[in-house]
């Protein structure tokens, strides 16, 4: 019975711990480019009581074993990088990927991140940078006598000149990919970073190769169902109530014996 306990705490860590990653894809509903979570569950060791395939006589085997388990455990958060809904902001400076893809951050310490944040605003140089002051990379500069900002569905930036100078090419965005998305490490601020589990970033113009394409004019939603998510609450509040009885039980039974035995 010790064991049965045991066994039933684990279940309500287990989805304690997928309440929090549903918790938080709930508050993240309307953060831009974020990307949902999904706990990922594998049971423990089992003891192995009574191997299958055991002799029971010198002609027969037993057919099945005696394995009791020991309970469950979240191994994983895996990040479901599924495209969200487009909203169309109108803005020149707000810029979407359809398809695979992120944008290149250069953060404060020199090293690249990556995010699908295309809310980008402008510093007072002129430079295109995100909410947090971080730089576009490549790093593009819209000049003072700009009227105009056109980025194309290939990453081509240009400008249209006040006064009828015409127009000014500003640079060439690029797209990285990696293999394996779900690998990346998210590190907050609509950001993330490479890892080994990603695989090394590969950068291609828009368009090209599996690469997504630009929509300027537009940002990513969230990618968060909320009735799915609500869905997956109600299921992991009826998950933790069994567990929670399952503990009930066990110490009636245990309390009936020491007042009967």
């Amino acid at each position: 019975m010790d064991a049965a306990l045991w066994v039933a705490k684990t279940g309500l860590d287990a989805q304690q711990m997928r309440m929090d990653v549903i918790s938080n894809n709930l508050a993240n509903v309307n953060t831009t480019g974020f990307k949902r979570d999904r706990a990922v569950f594998e049971d423990l060791l089992y003891q192995n009581v009574k191997q299958a395939g055991g002799q029971t006589t010198n002609n027969t085997l037993s057919p099945t074993g005696l394995m009791l388990g020991t309970g469950v455990k979240v191994v994983a958060t895996e990040k479901l990088h599924m495209q969200g809904n487009m909203i169309n902001s109108q803005a020149p400076l707000d810029v979407a990927i359809t398809g695979d893809g992120y944008f290149q951050i250069q953060m404060p310490d020199g090293t690249i991140a990556y995010s699908r944040d295309g809310s980008f605003k402008l510093s007072a140089t002129g430079q295109v940078v995100t909410a947090m002051g971080y730089p576009l990379v490549p790093n593009i500069i819209i000049p003072n006598n700009a009227s105009g900002l056109t980025i194309g569905a290939d990453g081509a930036v240009s400008v249209e000149l006040i006064a009828g100078q015409g127009n000014q090419n500003l640079g060439q965005l690029q797209i990285a990919r990696f293999i394996n998305p779900s690998g990346l490490k998210p590190i907050g601020n609509n950001l993330y970073e490479a890892s080994q589990a990603s695989g090394p970033v590969q950068l291609l113009q828009p368009g090209i190769n599996g690469a997504g394409t630009l929509n300027q004019g537009s940002l990513e939603a969230s990618n968060v169902n909320v009735v799915e998510e609500m869905v997956n609450m109600i299921e992991t509040q009826r998950a933790y109530e069994i567990n929670s009885k399952a503990i009930s039980a066990v110490d009636d039974m245990l309390k009936f014996l020491n007042q009967n035995v």
